[in-house]
């Protein structure tokens, strides 16, 4: 045999190795002690309510803008309906917000609360 031969016998040996080295992860089976995923605790749950309710408000305040602006809703009713959502959405934004207690910096356009 030749050296261009063993190079390539060589060769060919080094990226079957290097495939079956990458390839090793995906070819076990994975073995999980359960299969059920882990229940969320109070905190996790009260977080994903606001969530849901906040997205619940936001589309809600979207398909009423989108048909007063078709014209479906009329102004009357967009004034009336549009106040509620907005307080909807701005009491779940609120709540989901992390309390940062007094040490919190304002907001531009938000005013400071003097002691």
């Amino acid at each position: 045999m030749s050296a261009a031969s063993w190079a390539f016998v060589l060769a060919a040996a080094l990226a079957v190795v290097a495939v079956v080295f990458v390839a090793r992860p995906f070819l076990r089976e994975p073995a999980p002690a359960t299969d059920r995923l882990d229940e969320p605790g109070a905190m996790e749950r009260k977080r994903l309510e606001l969530a849901e309710e906040r997205d619940r408000a936001l589309a809600a305040l979207k398909e009423l803008e989108f048909d007063h602006r078709t014209g479906k809703v009329s102004d009357d009713d967009y004034r009336v309906q549009v106040g509620p959502l907005r307080r909807r959405a701005a009491e779940a934004l609120r709540a989901l917000e992390p309390r940062a207690g007094s040490s919190r910096e304002p907001r531009p356009g938000e005013p400071e609360h003097v002691v």
